[in-house]
């Protein structure tokens, strides 16, 4: 047994979770496909400059057509317009703020977006959101869980409908993935991950070549089926990393103070003693190793949407400033503890034109360092044509 995972049984030996119930389930059951009313505010109402900067640095992209005036106004667009992934921060249910089930885990674990028209700079985003529906599944990682699938649709201040997403969360009993998960029993058993100089500086050598296309065009004819996309590289992961993409995306539960009490107040089932007896979130599985353990994660690990964000990052770098991303879909498949590196890998499916528009649909996938499957992707770009 590893000394972290000593010390996680030793903090939680008294300490069970609440159980998925069929009353729980039933209850949430009537609320599908029932519009769901107010709930957490957004991190963003608004995309503005900083806004958008703020997110877009969050996951490591410095593309200037979100984050440099200047450089926008000189493009086709005529000013900053929002990354796609930015509309994470405009909907806390996209990004994985569930009902139902009180104190049992959620787990973000994908997603399917479309896109219809951009974001532009201090565009106001509204959205509408219902329970799309529930899927029992049988895992490694928890044995008995629950998919939770909720459909978002993103306005903007004209009404006009700019995106829509699926988007879904596992949700899992603790102590059972804790006492009997499989998936990860191996890997916490591991000795933490170590590297040296000359491992590191290979990695960077992905940071140092990676191209952000921008002006350039790319043209639709000139793309071939089974083309291969740049390596895109992020990590080696780090709690650091991790609060950074909270900054620009928001998080669902971080508060301090008296937002805090109130917002455990309201819910007490989001409310987790920490080692000091003091009630905390379970959003800090991402930051804090001993309580990621508890709930049988490998340790502590990046947000789902962040990965989701990784992936739609690799294609907006690839298809340039006069590319629109259109559709992305996510699925996944491990947890990205600290100290994992994550390549992600891409080729062209297909071209083709519908409704007018020049189509390249695009298979992505990332391994960590060990070559494990992070997760699943695919991207449908549209490209300006030379026709």
């Amino acid at each position: 047994m590893s000394i972290i995972t000593e010390r996680a049984t030793e903090f939680t030996a008294e300490r069970t979770f609440p159980k998925i119930t069929e009353r729980d389930l039933d209850d949430l059951r009537r609320r599908i496909g029932v519009k769901i009313g107010a709930t957490a505010e957004p991190w963003c109402y608004e995309a503005t400059r900083d806004n958008i900067r703020h997110y877009a640095h969050g996951i490591g992209d410095d593309n200037p057509l979100w984050c440099d005036p200047d450089y926008a106004a000189r493009t086709a667009h005529g000013g900053i317009v929002a990354l796609p992934s930015f509309l994470f921060s405009t909907s806390r249910i996209v990004s994985g703020y569930v009902g139902g089930l009180p104190g049992v885990h959620a787990m973000w674990s994908g997603a399917d977006w479309t896109w219809h028209k951009q974001v532009r700079r201090n565009d106001e985003i509204s959205t509408e959101a219902v329970l799309k529906d529930l899927i029992e599944h049988e895992t490694r990682f928890a044995g008995r869980a629950i998919q939770q699938i909720y459909h978002v649709d993103f306005y903007n201040q004209q009404g006009d409908k700019v995106a829509e997403a699926d988007s879904w969360c596992f949700r899992t009993e603790r102590d059972h993935a804790r006492e009997k998960g499989t998936k990860y029993r191996e890997v916490r058993a591991r000795a933490p991950r170590r590297y040296t100089d000359e491992e590191l500086a290979e990695a960077y050598k992905l940071y140092a070549q990676e191209e952000v296309r921008g002006a350039q065009k790319r043209y639709w004819e000139d793309v071939q089926e089974g083309q291969a996309l740049p390596v895109m590289f992020k990590g080696p992961m780090t709690v650091t990393g991790f609060i950074a993409y909270a900054q620009g995306w928001g998080g669902l539960y971080i508060r301090a103070n008296k937002l805090a009490w109130r917002l455990i107040d309201a819910h007490p089932g989001v409310g987790i003693k920490n080692g000091f007896g003091i009630p905390d979130v379970p959003e800090r599985v991402h930051w804090e190793e001993d309580f990621a353990l508890e709930v049988g994660a490998p340790g502590a690990y990046d947000y789902g949407p962040e990965r989701n964000s990784w992936l739609t990052h690799h294609l907006t770098n690839w298809m340039g400033d006069d590319g629109m991303l259109r559709k992305s879909a996510c699925k996944i498949r491990r947890h990205n503890p600290a100290g994992d590196m994550l390549f992600i890998k891409g080729k062209v499916l297909r071209k083709y034109v519908e409704d007018g528009r020049h189509l390249v649909e695009i298979d992505q996938h990332a391994e960590n360092q060990d070559g494990e499957l992070s997760v699943l992707g695919t991207g449908v770009v549209e490209l300006p044509s030379r026709g």
